[in-house]
């Protein structure tokens, strides 16, 4: 088995530690009515994202995400809250480094032998959820649960629909498409772009995602029969029809959004196996995106 496909399947221990460590760590992640910007790279910005406007729609604050790469210098914030596994990415270092003495900065990261350790103000070490695998799964999760958690927006089912994601058997067409198309609204936004992401790295899939509402104007003219369409979140009405009437699969989200991205996660394992593929070393890609001369 590969460690992807191990890793992902730890997630519903490793988001219970998470959300038990949200109490000890409450000064070093936002407090209520701080304006925020949230940062990562590639699945570190699309956690970001889904946090972001998590956040905001709860009503705790301002909340933004960026690209460490693209982030506004110009732009204030009252804390600035780095997500990164390795601890190493080259633009979430730099980043930290001009923001040094200026903004309050947190970071959260998977290992504490690292540089981000110094780079950072504050630190959140998920240890527990560090990944063998180049492509990430339960570290990603088990920082949005922490953050879930800091608001007051995880419970026990979370864990549950987790549970669920990974017993219940995949629909055995879905392996079978050629095309996937992931969709959100609100804070799901991120977690389709995550969803398809982990398509791309782990199946080499023809994969797209979209917010869901955005999904009528032009992306749909490219749906076929051997299209998934997966709704993450409530689908806003009247869409699956469409997708119905195009001949594509639709594939309806029915437990909590974070859980249903654990279901992504598992068919991009399952399309990378059935392709001779190896899920845990994507082609062009490495753990970490260290810039030479950084």
């Amino acid at each position: 088995m590969s460690h992807v496909a191990n890793e992902l399947a730890s997630q519903p221990e490793c988001w219970e530690r998470a959300a038990g460590l949200a109490a000890g760590h409450g000064g070093a992640l936002p407090a209520a009515g701080e304006r925020v910007a949230f940062v990562g790279c590639g699945t570190s910005l699309f956690m970001s994202q889904a946090v972001a406007a998590l956040r905001e729609s709860a009503g705790h604050g301002e909340s933004d995400a960026f690209a460490a790469s693209e982030f506004p210098d110009g732009r204030r914030y009252d804390r600035v809250v780095a997500l990164t596994r390795s601890g190493t990415t080259t633009e979430v270092l730099e980043l930290l480094s001009r923001l040094r003495g200026r903004t309050r900065t947190t970071a959260v990261t998977a290992d504490p032998a690292t540089p981000v350790m110094t780079a950072a103000d504050e630190v959140v070490v998920l240890d527990f959820a560090d990944e063998r695998s180049v492509v990430q799964t339960r570290f990603a999760t088990s920082a949005v649960t922490l953050l879930r958690a800091h608001l007051g927006l995880h419970t026990e089912a979370v864990v549950d629909d987790c549970h669920d994601a990974l017993d219940e058997p995949l629909p055995a067409w879905l392996a079978d498409c050629s095309q996937f198309t992931f969709l959100g609204r609100g804070w799901t936004v991120g977690l389709a772009s995550e969803a398809a992401l982990k398509m791309r790295e782990a199946s080499q899939s023809w994969t797209e995602a979209y917010p869901a509402m955005e999904y009528r104007h032009g992306p749909i003219s490219i749906t076929t029969r051997s299209t998934a369409t997966w709704m993450i979140g409530d689908a806003p009405s009247g869409l699956a029809d469409e997708v119905h009437a195009t001949g594509a699969m639709w594939v309806a989200g029915g437990l909590d959004p974070l859980a249903e991205l654990v279901r992504a996660q598992r068919l991009a394992v399952a399309v990378a196996e059935a392709r001779g593929l190896d899920p845990d070393r994507p082609r062009h890609l490495a753990r970490s995106v260290i810039l030479a001369g950084a």
